[in-house]
């Protein structure tokens, strides 16, 4: 039996950018929780090891100080795609016991049993990056059929169900621990799930009547502010006065969110404060978007949407896809972003008319021009922002950010 579970990144996270250049895969957020956390509620009695990129190492050292990172002991093990949709059926179709096995679906490596010497080669390269099959000795291979997460609308269009799937795991069903104040409505309260220490406000609706609406503990929803489930808004969060959150909408922990969001996820420790729309879209954490920002996220022509992905544009196959925003980016006041707009690490996007789609890691500027970013202040202004947090940028925080820039230098190299 596989009594360790490894959660691995493949060359498939490239892919994922921007948002993964900040976090391994297996930490994008998908309904009330990551991809990560779904894959190892399948599997009890596990001890969980954690690969990933190299660079990442520190930083996942950092968030999982009891995991190893990088590092496989010598009993058998179970290595699971850290890309891969998890469902209750996962540990059936790929079961913990049995002989060694590559477990694929196409050209992709879902998961892998691997035991003794077949073990041997893969644990002195686990700091060496993304594992590819090449690295696995292994003779028997079976297809199965699972979902994996390939771009980031991905993770948005399953995100609905997910807050679906994830609640019906729970036991939640029907709990109210906050506080509810009088004026506040409740419809399908069976539905509903209010965490301790949390706050619904005169005027506030919360709507389960198409899926369940969950309010983690310490997050308060503020007057006349409407969600409509399947929704999910993390500890501490704030809802703010007159919010309109349509369904499939899932809010981090410590995130202050108001306007209107329809189908996105916001990763924790991020804000949308202010009035402005903002759908189909994935924001990463420590973003900031300036009042009265908006995204399109439909074509007039109800096309496909094309997205830059990797080097190149992709057609999503699908007419909605909005803005992706990787980690510590901002927006000013009054901007657009068209439909399928990729925004990077620690970008400022500002002024009048539509930004390109594509807009590279550590960049300022908007439709009038780009410019790169200085590092240095980058890094001063992501110090500045997680300081109102009190959390410290720390050293791997630091040389993480650094090799992103380095690492991004050539798609700002035609700046305009």
């Amino acid at each position: 039996m596989a009594a360790i579970l490894c959660l691995f990144e493949d060359p498939g996270y490239r892919k994922l950018l921007p948002l993964a250049y900040t976090r391994p895969v297996y930490d994008l957020q998908c309904g009330t929780c990551t991809l990560g956390e779904k894959i190892t509620r399948q599997y009890t009695q596990t001890t969980i090891v954690a690969h990933c990129r190299p660079e990442l190492a520190a930083v996942v050292k950092k968030v999982y100080p009891k995991l190893p990172v990088n590092e496989l002991p010598r009993e058998a093990c179970l290595l699971i795609n850290g890309r891969l949709l998890a469902d209750e059926t996962l540990n059936v179709k790929i079961p913990q016991e049995g002989e060694d096995c590559l477990f694929t679906s196409g050209d992709t490596l879902v998961a892998a049993r691997v035991s003794g010497k077949n073990l041997e080669g893969l644990r002195s390269k686990m700091d060496s990056g993304p594992i590819t099959p090449d690295l696995l000795p292994v003779d028997r291979t079976q297809e199965v059929e699972v979902q994996l997460i390939e771009y980031p609308w991905d993770l948005v269009h399953q995100n609905g169900p997910q807050i679906e799937a994830d609640w019906e795991l729970s036991g939640y069903h029907g709990q109210i621990e906050g506080h509810i104040y009088d004026g506040a409505i409740l419809m399908n309260r069976d539905e509903i799930f209010i965490g301790q220490g949390a706050k619904v406000k005169p005027g506030a609706i919360l709507d389960a009547e198409k899926g369940p609406v969950i309010i983690e503990p310490g997050a308060t929803i503020f007057p006349n502010a409407a969600i409509e489930g399947p929704a999910f808004i993390g500890e501490k969060s704030l809802i703010k006065i007159g919010a309109k959150i349509y369904e499939g909408t899932s809010i981090g922990e410590v995130c202050k969110v108001g306007g209107e969001l329809e189908e996105t996820i916001v990763h924790s420790y991020s804000n949308k404060q202010h009035d402005g729309f903002l759908g189909h879209s994935y924001l990463g954490m420590w973003v900031n978007l300036g009042a009265d920002t908006n995204n399109s996220d439909l074509k007039n022509n109800y096309g496909n949407v094309k997205v830059y992905v990797d080097g190149e544009m992709v057609d999503s196959g699908s007419m909605f896809v909005g803005l992706t925003m990787g980690d510590h980016s901002k927006s000013g006041i009054n901007t657009m972003f068209n439909t399928g707009t990729v925004v990077g690490v620690s970008c400022n996007v500002y002024g009048g008319g539509f930004p390109p789609k594509f807009i590279p890691s550590f960049t300022w500027g908007g439709a009038e021009g780009l410019v790169e970013y200085r590092l240095d202040k980058a890094l001063e202004t992501a110090r500045a922002v997680m300081n109102r947090r009190k959390i410290d940028l720390t050293a791997a925080d630091e040389k993480l950010i650094r090799g992103i820039f380095e690492a991004t230098a050539k798609e700002r190299a035609n700046l305009k």
